[in-house]
């Protein structure tokens, strides 16, 4: 047994978020489900980084890491870690670096929705636990990861229960149904592919269904996801490489993968508009995005991308702004009570810095 006393750790967060980049920046930080073990390994093994969790979503890349020297370890990480994690080699300027206390209570704004590109939606929540399942998993974290992040879910539980944050649509699924009918009027009668079978396409399916969307269209590469999620809101399966000669009979396309590469390009559409001769619309929920932005270009095609989900959540958060005086205040109760319990006790409230750009 040491003769001295651990160290005590500082909570730091660093990364880019919808508010601050653009999808085309923050894409370039991405880590798939199937990277994550390996960055999560990677991320460890930076100097100074004691646990860490790594959460990355359509709207998010976001690094938690606890550390005895928070100053140090951000300059690491930026030199180091997400150097080598962007495509381009650059850091870039948006990258947001918080500490101790306001790093604790942004993740729990992250936890209650209030953080999210459609207030107080859903799909963060569980997000935010598997990817402290997956690091649990890795071994990456240990008592001061693990005791943060249960409270941290007791916290977002209790914001979400006892205001009215979650009022209207909670996703950015529903969202993208909600753009959907705005731009078709009514989604009786229309065909609609969802491609992808994930949480993100999950929760837009079922809110299709619920919308009263009788003709949906499920593909994914993999068959058997594709067929249970098609079974769960009374649609058809269409296998993944035969998707495209659908289009010829779609009414709006819904893409959320995890496809490294555009599953849909301009050539493709020109051939399908020749047949069509009428308005497409593609709505794509991916980061990075799986729909080619030029396919815009083609005639009666329109795109919309996660940027533009922004503008079409604007009544939502407008609808929802009365509540979240309550949440945050209730977040910030949090942090100066229970939260103070996971902080050093030599630390102070630390303020919002942006990290500069690696030129």
């Amino acid at each position: 047994m040491s003769l001295f006393p651990a160290e005590p750790l500082h909570l730091l967060c660093m990364g880019v978020n919808y508010r601050t980049t653009a999808v085309a920046e923050r894409e370039r930080f991405s880590v798939s489900a199937s990277q994550l073990p390996g960055a999560l390994a990677e991320l460890k093994a930076v100097p100074g980084v004691e646990e860490c969790v790594l959460l990355s979503t359509c709207n998010r890349v976001e690094l938690y890491c606890w550390t005895a020297d928070p100053g140090r370890t951000a300059e690491t990480l930026s030199q180091d870690f997400l150097r080598r994690r962007s495509a381009s080699g650059l850091l870039c300027a948006a990258f947001e670096r918080r500490e101790d206390a306001a790093a604790l209570a942004h993740l729990a704004r992250v936890a209650a929705g209030l953080d999210s590109l459609v207030l107080g939606e859903t799909e963060i929540f569980g997000q935010l636990k598997t990817a402290y399942a997956t690091a649990l998993n890795a071994g990456v974290t240990a008592r001061n990861a693990n005791r943060s992040f249960q409270k941290i879910f007791s916290i977002g539980k209790k914001v979400r229960s006892n205001t009215r944050i979650t009022s209207g649509p909670t996703s950015v699924g529903a969202a993208a149904v909600q753009m959907a009918q705005d731009m078709l009027g009514s989604l009786q009668g229309r065909n609609i592919l969802v491609v992808g079978a994930g949480e993100v396409a999950r929760t837009t399916a079922q809110s299709l269904h619920s919308r009263g969307a009788e003709s949906i269209f499920v593909a994914n590469r993999s068959y058997d996801r594709a067929q249970a999620l098609a079974e769960e809101v009374g649609g058809r399966v269409i296998r993944f490489a035969e998707w495209v000669p659908y289009l010829e009979h779609i009414d709006i396309v819904i893409v959320s993968t995890a496809s490294p590469v555009y599953v849909v390009s301009p050539p493709v559409l020109e051939r399908v508009q020749r047949v069509r001769q009428r308005p497409l619309f593609l709505i794509d929920l991916s980061v990075p995005r799986n729909v080619d932005p030029a396919c815009a270009g083609v005639e009666q095609v329109s795109v919309y991308n996660m940027d533009a989900m922004e503008a079409a959540t604007e009544a939502t958060r407008i609808a929802r702004r009365a509540a979240c005086g309550l949440a945050e205040q209730m977040i910030a109760d949090w942090v100066s009570t229970e939260g103070a319990e996971l902080l050093p006790a030599v630390c102070a409230p630390a303020e919002l810095q942006v990290h500069p750009a690696i030129l």
